[in-house]
């Protein structure tokens, strides 16, 4: 039997999740941040998300605390990459308000990008999560968790996500070369970045785990990475504390020139506008009901 998403309790969104029509606004506001970043579109592209079924109640003690802890995610990946939070879990607080978390930006990414990021994460959560009492959200640069229950520091090697490209037959210079970065970067203790000839990856584990955790969690995902994608190109998998991910060489470059960022900032002006125009309708709608009523 499958493990169920985060200890149990959490189950897998993809990004074409259906978000509730009075959360516009805020979305209309992630783009808006989006738009001012456009070089960095690539580190707030959207992997997976995780949420509990379980939900809290409005302006709860739970939601006081989870506030404190998305806002000192924010403020804390400013000055680093990594840190993890144990809010509400003193005698004089409710057993259910406690709340555990953690962030984490991938080891390549600047202070200030990996900030960027932790914004988008945070602005996310709640929209792909609403009012869940544990949640996980991964973008392509950096990671954020919460549970009500302390999972922090405890080996945790479900899998979460897989991404596989199409395949390359025959091609055996590829796969030892594949083999070779994989090796590598299972010995990988926090991030690190393994090339040979034409194959390039990287690996990272979270934080809260040992160095014997981290090589126990890449291994696995090492060994997914063959068995779950065979003879892909690339492939990424996301496992509960870690990740690993390899492609050939060129398959994940993005331009970088201005007429790039330009298309890119087309792309999200446009969505706005969308997004913008249907707050608008919603609006108009309402009144008409009410003078109908």
């Amino acid at each position: 039997m499958e493990k169920e998403m985060l200890m149990g309790s959490l189950h897998l969104h993809s990004i074409h999740k259906t978000i509730p029509l009075l959360r516009l606004t805020s979305l209309f506001l992630l783009f808006v941040s989006l738009s001012n970043h456009g070089n960095l579109v690539q580190a707030h592209i959207f992997n997976y998300a995780g949420c509990s079924q379980e939900k809290y109640q409005p302006n709860s003690p739970f939601e006081g605390n989870l506030n404190s802890f998305l806002t000192s995610v924010v403020s804390s990946s400013s000055q680093a990459s990594y840190n993890s939070f144990a809010i509400g879990n003193g005698t004089s607080t409710p057993a259910e308000a406690t709340i555990y978390g953690l962030y984490q930006c991938r080891g390549d990414l600047k202070t200030i990008d990996c900030s960027r990021c932790m914004e988008s994460a945070v602005n996310q959560i709640g929209l792909v999560c609403p009012y869940s009492y544990g949640a996980a959200l991964q973008l392509e640069g950096c990671y954020v968790r919460y549970e009500h229950n302390d999972f922090l520091g405890k080996l945790d090697t479900s899998l979460r996500y897989k991404k596989c490209s199409k395949s390359v037959n025959n091609d055996a210079e590829f796969f030892r070369r594949r083999d070779d970065v994989l090796a590598d970067l299972q010995t990988a203790m926090g991030f690190k970045v393994s090339s040979s000839g034409v194959v390039e990856g990287y690996a990272q584990c979270l934080g809260d785990i040992n160095s014997a955790d981290c090589s126990s969690c890449l291994a696995d995902a090492v060994g997914m990475l063959k068995t779950l994608c065979g003879s892909a190109a690339a492939a990424d998998v996301f496992l509960g504390q870690c990740y690993a991910r390899y492609w050939a060489s060129g398959y994940y470059d993005f331009p970088s020139d201005s007429s790039n960022e330009d298309e890119v900032g087309k792309t999200v002006a446009i969505i706005v506008g969308v997004l913008a125009g249907l707050a608008v309708l919603i609006v108009l709608l309402s009144v008409c009901r009410k003078s109908m009523g």
